[in-house]
């Protein structure tokens, strides 16, 4: 490999690192809001006794990341994964609201 190339490879590299350090950014930002969001679910749910969690609107969002995923070009099963993820710490942050 010429110089000129290793010399280019890491510019690219810089700029693709540039860009992700930017999307990380997004995710951390987006995660803040949703999460400001369901605190005030849980505590709505907590307010009129409502249980901490909903299956059937779990279920919805989950097909509906999976298909968001699959349109996205993201491994739908890793999506599946990341939403239950958040579904479970959200659930957790509902308990607390009700005890």
């Amino acid at each position: 490999m010429t110089e000129n190339a290793v010399t280019r490879a890491a510019e690219l590299l810089k700029d693709h690192r540039a860009s992700i350090d930017r999307l990380d950014a997004i995710l951390v930002y987006t995660l803040g809001e949703r999460f400001k969001h369901t605190q005030a679910v849980g505590q709505l749910k907590a307010q009129h006794a409502l249980p901490p969690s909903d299956p059937a609107r779990e279920a919805q969002q989950i097909a509906r990341l999976e298909e968001l995923a699959t349109q996205a070009d993201l491994d739908p099963e890793f999506a599946k994964k990341f939403l239950n993820f958040i579904i479970a710490e959200v659930i957790q942050h509902h308990k607390q609201h009700q005890a």
